[in-house]
């Protein structure tokens, strides 16, 4: 068995396997161990899950923390570990969500569209039309904010998810001696097999059918990989936590990407586009470079902010 710095690769698969069924088995816990009444609505049952899954994550983190071998108490070296960091904020933020915003061209474009449509029927009613758009625009940020659904995808499931499912599971399988390609197609592994609780949910949703279930569940789990894998690779490039976290607010917010429409070619066309382009800025924009200062002197103590 390999092993660098004292963490095994079986200890580092083991830890990973073990905190994935952590952050879905605690979501259970007080209906199932705990035997807690059901909550009286939707907001409360969601703030129950919102607590579930801030103690899982604080419950990884300190896992992770007593099996890596970190030598350092300065604050910055111990946060940065999990790519948790205050310095080049903007970078992780403007430059991941850029090359993200790539793969959402026709979706994009689509989005846009639209709403020069709707702008020209408001604006074919005279200025009654355009006054009751934008109220209603203002209407509907209300609405998000208030809605303990779009926190449980916007900020929620993007933070525990990433914490989990990145921050401690990356540094551990890097620590373990695994190779960041490896990490790369490892690591989504554990983020998918998390997202099976929702079995049930689908296969009441589809009238109990089962091959209309297997196929929900398979582009589940195929996109859940795909994603995984790239903010899986957006850490390990970067370095820095908000990288993979805005992409995953970014992804959540805009769904599957459209890949063409029936009104419309130039949608094709911008998706086409966009993944081109975003295949050709994929190294470029997230060099280490560009979101760490002095790689020769590298904090990252499992060297991922060097790799190239």
């Amino acid at each position: 068995m390999e092993e660098e710095d004292g963490v095994t690769k079986l200890a580092a698969v083991t830890a990973c396997a073990a905190m994935a069924l952590l952050y879905v088995a605690i979501l259970y816990a007080p209906n199932l161990i705990l035997r807690l009444p059901p909550p009286p609505s939707v907001k409360a049952f969601m703030i129950r899950r919102f607590v579930c899954a801030a103690i899982s994550s604080i419950l990884s983190l300190l896992v992770s923390a007593l099996i890596l071998p970190i030598r350092s108490s300065e604050a910055s070296i111990l946060f940065g570990v999990y790519g948790i960091r205050a310095d080049h904020i903007w970078q992780a933020v403007v430059f991941p969500l850029s090359l993200t915003s790539l793969m959402y061209a026709g979706s994009l474009v689509l989005k846009t569209l639209l709403l020069v449509d709707s702008r020209r029927e408001n604006a074919n009613r005279g200025g009654e039309g355009i006054s009751l758009q934008n109220q209603n625009f203002l209407a509907s940020i209300v609405s998000v904010a208030s809605n303990v659904l779009a926190w449980r995808s916007y900020v929620v499931a993007p933070l525990t998810e990433e914490l989990v499912f990145r921050a401690c599971m990356i540094p551990l399988l890097l620590c373990g001696g695994f190779k960041p390609y490896t990490v790369i197609r490892l690591c989504p592994i554990f983020f998918s097999l998390a997202h099976l609780n929702h079995l049930m949910e689908f296969y009441s949703k589809k009238n109990y059918s089962l091959i209309k279930t297997s196929l929900a569940v398979g582009l589940q789990l195929g996109y859940t990989v795909i994603f995984g894998s790239y903010a899986s690779f957006l850490l390990i490039r970067t370095g820095h936590l908000l990288a993979p976290l805005v992409a995953h607010t970014f992804c959540n917010f805009m769904g599957l990407p459209v890949l063409f429409s029936r009104r419309n070619g130039i949608v094709s066309v911008a998706f086409l586009a966009g993944m081109v382009g975003f295949l050709w800025l994929l190294f470029p924009m997230t060099h280490p470079d560009l979101y760490n200062d002095g790689l020769n002197n590298c904090k990252c103590w499992h060297g991922y902010c060097s790799w190239d």
